[in-house]
């Protein structure tokens, strides 16, 4: 759901499934343009007119040793370099270094990500535990993500979850050993989400910071305040996103 959500959040119209032929011919039913949307960063099972790659210089080099993200920036045709407000110089400086060398013909956008928190109050200087979304802090090579910087930034006291832990939550911990400020979203069935819950509950924050893409306290019952943290892509400079989709469109008689 949380890879949907977003896109239902702002009225647009999901297909899903595992026959993708099916789904194709039946979006174009109703769709001019249709997005393929990688869900994490799958390439794209249909021939694109236009392909986007997203590059985060916080995970920099990443994005020639890793699959199936390195073979998108060697496809796209648009490359953003995501983060630029809150990753290093040199290592927003090495992600555009890389991109250019592997895949030259590529147009690069460069981008901030601002976040901002419902209910700033609850958290501001309070004992907090931030949940973040599972697969960007587990495989994803992540420590921290939005949640995480807006605690920082609103002086929270992030507590240690690690103690709290239960179940398959506890195991999350041992595996990926680089996690220790963060709770990650795994809650892939009613078990685990059981056991997630159960873990915020334990901890003796006073408010919950939420991180994921879907509010997923509305699927807990979390005895604890909790506050959702939103980011949305703001381009530095030009050519826009804007700008290269209408000129495709414009080609396209659109």
């Amino acid at each position: 759901r949380e890879d949907y959500e977003p896109h239902l959040r702002i009225g647009n119209v999901v297909y899903a499934g595992v026959d993708y032929e099916k789904i194709l011919r039946e979006a174009e039913k109703e769709s001019d343009i249709i997005l393929w949307d990688g869900g994490n960063n799958d390439f794209p099972f249909y021939k694109p007119d236009l392909m986007i790659t997203v590059v985060d210089p916080l995970r920099a080099g990443h994005e020639l040793t890793h699959w199936p993200g390195s073979v998108n920036v060697r496809m796209a045709d648009v490359i953003i370099v995501s983060k630029v407000d809150t990753a290093c110089y040199s290592d927003i400086e090495k992600v555009i270094m890389n991109v250019e060398r592997v895949n030259p013909r590529a147009k690069i956008i460069t981008a901030a990500i601002p976040y901002t928190v419902d209910r700033p109050e609850l958290i501001e200087g309070k004992r907090v535990i931030v949940v973040e979304d599972g697969p960007t802090v587990t495989h994803g090579d992540m420590g921290f993500g939005a949640g995480y910087l807006m605690a920082r930034k609103l002086r929270a006291e992030i507590i240690d979850p690690r103690p709290y832990a239960v179940g398959s939550i506890k195991e999350t911990y041992e595996k990926y050993t680089h996690l220790s400020q963060v709770l990650p979203a795994v809650g892939y069935g009613e078990a685990q989400m059981k056991e997630l819950e159960e873990t915020i509950n334990n901890s003796p924050a006073e408010a919950v910071v939420l991180g994921t893409p879907t509010d997923i306290s509305r699927y807990l019952k979390i005895n604890k305040p909790a506050v959702h943290v939103y980011y949305e892509l703001q381009e530095i400079g030009s050519p826009t996103l804007e700008d290269i989709i209408d000129e495709l469109l414009e080609r396209a008689g659109l």
